[in-house]
Parts: C-alpha cells; sequence; structure tokens
C-alpha cells in the first residue's frame, strides 16, 4: 500500500463525462506524487482495463451508463479485496454513503469540491476511509 508521502500513487478515475475526467486530473495534480494511470469511460469499461493500470486508489463516478460506480465497485472487491475506491459522484446523500460502504468503497466524495477530493484521497490512501459519518465520529 502507497504511503501519502514520497512514493508515486496511481490512480485510476472512471466517470462518463471527458469534462469531469479532466476536473478531476487537474485537480490530482496539486500533488506531484499522485498519478494518473487511467481512465475509464463506465462502471463495464473500468472492470475490463482495471488490471491494464493497477492502481492504488481508483476514483469512480457514482452515475454512469451501463453499470454505475456502486455496481463496478461492488464486482471490483470481489475480484481484488484490497482495491481502494473513492467514490465522486455530484450529488453524496448518507443513503449512498451507505450503499456505498457495502460495496467495498472506502470513502464518498462531491466530485465539484476540490479540498474535499484533496482530503479524501489522503485519507483513503492512508488507509482510512472518507464518509461524513466520520468526521462526527
Amino acid at each position: 500500500n502507497a504511503s501519502s508521502r514520497g512514493h508515486v500513487v496511481r490512480i485510476f478515475i472512471v466517470d462518463d463525462s471527458a469534462t469531469a475526467r479532466i476536473a478531476l486530473k487537474t485537480a490530482l495534480q496539486q500533488r506531484s506524487e499522485w498519478v494518473v494511470v487511467g481512465e475509464a469511460f463506465n462502471g463495464r469499461h473500468a472492470l475490463e482495463t482495471f488490471l491494464d493500470y493497477m492502481p492504488h486508489l481508483t476514483l469512480m463516478d457514482f452515475l454512469m451508463p451501463e453499470m454505475n460506480g456502486v455496481e463496478a465497485a461492488r464486482h471490483l472487491t470481489e475480484r481484488h479485496p484490497d482495491v481502494l475506491i473513492l467514490l465522486v459522484t455530484t450529488d453524496p446523500s448518507r443513503e449512498l454513503e451507505r450503499e456505498a460502504r457495502r460495496a467495498g468503497i472506502k470513502g464518498v466524495c462531491a466530485k465539484n469540491e476540490i479540498h474535499c477530493l484533496v482530503s479524501a484521497v489522503e485519507a483513503v490512501i492512508g488507509g482510512r476511509t472518507y464518509f461524513s459519518e466520520d468526521a462526527v465520529a
């Protein structure tokens, strides 16, 4: 598992919107050790190409055609139990967080909030989870 300091963290971005993938990639470039190694345009494509990239962390959009992010995450965590997945969505909710947690996802954050994204990535690669109740606990 990659530490948050000094080691390159390989990140895989899964989002059906090219604009969103660019925005996520731009946000992640704040850290020189975070490298986007691959992209997929939906959950099914992510499952087909995951092994090509062997990322430390996957940023998974929730709403996508063919297979949503929670469903794709469930399949990925069944095949690769140690996979780190952060769900990014325009509209995070407690219900979505519960569903994400059950699917093996390590955190949920709003994709348009750069601060949230950076904090969530740091938490997940550091071995912690990033859910709204984590902040309360």
